[in-house]
């Protein structure tokens, strides 16, 4: 919709297909409604991609002023909640309104509930097959986004089509989704289902250790909130995580009793922890020691422990909760393959990649969309 609004405003006739009826669908679920449409601190490092420099060319002409320059124009309210994450006061459909009377302002051409069947190039145009006739074009824009929530559409055509160019696909895997660990390994964990604590979570994968310090949620099957979810992008099968429980604090001084020497060693935890998951670090250690015990009573070794057990609790994941509980979708086309500038392909003349078909996520908060408005307005721009 951005890409074919912008396009249309410059004078191009265009033609917008979406296989489903009600287009926008991701804009409207996301962000509880609101749809966190972008960050104000949004930088080329907040992204995950082969080539983490791809990014740098849209991002720098298409920011997160721009997008809320148009919301302003179109009275559309918005907030800040957290760390630069900027929403809609009142509803995420505002902006599917929005990006539509931008289409109509540049006389777009709708066709809802359009299948596309195959695609031919020829003598310098693109032919499509669609459920609703032939549709021919000078240039071809793919943003049929990835494989995350597939209820609400999400389909591999951008991927099918890129390979039937001769374009390399990054192999798409589920980006910003929840964790799960064997059932039965996970049992003693799943009694703190519910429990949300800041924590630093850290990983040590293919581009390095990557580490995020925010909230951490426990649920039946694993470990979900802002924390797994940033960490799951990065994550891969067999690697391990690193938990700090509570961030900032010298354990390993504080709770071997350096200047403390009256209170429980519950009493010690739980003002740093929730007190459920205060008392399942401290059995985890002491098998059934008195956890009333005074702190100053305990042997240094078991004190040891316990600091360990709370600043580097190590943990390995069998899987995560995979594309249908996945926020977006890590991998996709090549961007070697494409232009930066315009995200056009580089051996495939007027084919165009954006947004999230591309090899590009960005963090939970905003990052992504971001993304995609800025990847569809350097394509606006080219065409």
């Amino acid at each position: 919709m951005m890409c074919a609004a912008m396009a249309g405003q410059r004078g191009r006739r265009v033609v917008l297909l979406e296989h489903t009826n009600s287009p926008g669908e991701k804009i409207r679920i996301s962000g509880g409604g609101r749809c966190n449409f972008t960050n104000l601190h949004t930088q080329p490092e907040n992204f995950l991609s082969s080539n983490p420099h791809f990014c740098r060319s849209a991002l720098a002409g298409y920011t997160p002023q721009d997008f809320m320059d148009l919301m302003r124009r179109h009275g559309i309210a918005f907030h800040e909640k957290h760390r630069g994450q900027l929403f809609c006061n009142h509803s995420a459909a505002q902006i599917i309104d929005m990006l539509r009377a931008e289409c109509e302002l540049g006389r777009v051409v709708w066709r809802l509930g359009c299948s596309v069947v195959a695609v031919h190039s020829e003598n310098g145009a693109y032919t499509l097959d669609t459920s609703q006739g032939p549709v021919t074009a000078g240039a071809l824009v793919v943003a049929t986004g990835g494989l995350s929530i597939p209820k609400i559409g999400a389909s591999d055509l951008g991927y099918r089509l890129a390979r039937q160019f001769g374009l390399r696909v990054i192999e798409p895997r589920p980006g910003l989704v929840p964790l799960v660990f064997d059932a039965g390994a996970w049992q003693t964990f799943a009694r703190l289902a519910g429990i949300s604590t800041p924590v630093s979570l850290s990983s040590q994968g293919d581009l390095g250790k990557v580490a995020f310090y925010e909230d951490l949620l426990f649920t039946h099957r694993g470990l979900s909130g802002p924390a797994a979810l940033q960490i799951s992008s990065y994550w891969r099968p067999g690697q391990a995580l690193s938990i700090n429980l509570a961030p900032g604090i010298e354990w390993a001084a504080t709770i071997n009793g350096k200047g403390i020497q009256r209170g429980t060693v519950l009493t010690l935890l739980a003002e740093r922890l929730p007190r459920r998951l205060a008392e399942h670090c401290i059995r985890s250690v002491m098998s059934g020691a008195d956890m009333t015990r005074a702190v100053a009573d305990l042997p240094d070794q078991m004190l040891r422990a316990l600091a360990t057990g709370v600043s580097e609790w190590q943990a390995t994941p069998t899987g995560t909760e995979g594309f249908r509980k996945a926020e977006v979708t890590v991998g996709g086309v090549d961007t070697n393959a494409l232009s930066s500038r315009s995200m056009e392909a580089r051996e495939v003349r007027r084919l165009y990649f954006i947004g999230e078909v591309v090899d590009v996520t960005g963090w939970l908060g905003g990052y992504n969309f971001q993304w995609a408005w800025a990847s569809a307005a350097a394509c606006a721009r080219a065409i």
